[in-house]
């Protein structure tokens, strides 16, 4: 039997399924092992682990920020090849998510309690964008997943040197959002300009912030 063709409600139903899992934590389990699983670091005092678990939760939250990005542009994507590039970028990004909140509890920590703000916003967003072209959409993911790597980059230095566990995520993750990024632009994405990027650094610095206190 041939595959049904999805209706736009089809498209909304599953974006606002996406939405309730993603926000409590109920995302299909990761299809990659952890790779903190491989790893040992050494025992944290206090002030490490509260800094690690910090970091681990901005993290998490820029993975929220990723699924609902992506939701959203698929919602609204005219052609299927981009949908369907959406679809499968969210998909990769389910690894991310569950390490980071694997991490955390590990670390006695908790997710941020601004996620559903940050997942409305980036809804909208990457639902705007879509609405724009498929051009632009692909561009917004390329620019966001480079924003997402100096981030992670920075996490890399910051992170205490023997919380092996957290660092083999953040290791991981910037491989694969370095190739997220160059598999949007290959696909037809629109390069940013600098003014655009800062832009949306400013913004992303707000986010940070307050995903690492709250």
């Amino acid at each position: 039997m041939a595959n049904r063709q999805l209706s736009p409600l089809d498209h909304l139903v599953a974006s606002a399924d996406n939405a309730l899992r993603t926000l409590a934590g109920k995302m299909t389990a990761a299809e990659r092992e952890s790779p903190a699983a491989t790893v040992e670091g050494t025992a944290l005092n206090d002030q490490e682990r509260r800094h690690a678990a910090g970091l681990m939760r901005v993290n998490h939250s820029g993975e929220v920020c990723a699924q609902a990005l992506y939701q959203g542009q698929s919602l609204t994507a005219r052609l299927p090849r981009v949908r369907r590039e959406m679809e499968t970028a969210a998909a990769e990004e389910v690894d991310h998510l569950a390490w980071c909140e694997q991490r955390l509890q590990a670390l006695d920590s908790h997710t941020s309690v601004l996620n559903p703000v940050w997942y409305t916003l980036s809804f909208g967003i990457g639902a705007t964008a879509g609405l724009i072209s498929d051009r632009l959409s692909l561009g917004f993911v390329a620019a966001t997943e480079e924003l997402v790597c100096q981030h992670l980059s920075h996490h890399l230095d910051d992170l205490p040197e023997q919380d092996l566990e957290s660092r083999a995520v953040v290791s991981q993750m910037l491989t694969d959002e370095a190739l997220h990024a160059r598999k949007a632009l290959e696909a037809g994405g629109l390069p940013f300009p600098p003014p655009a990027k800062k832009l949306m650094s400013l913004v992303s610095k707000v986010m940070t912030r307050a995903s690492y206190r709250l």
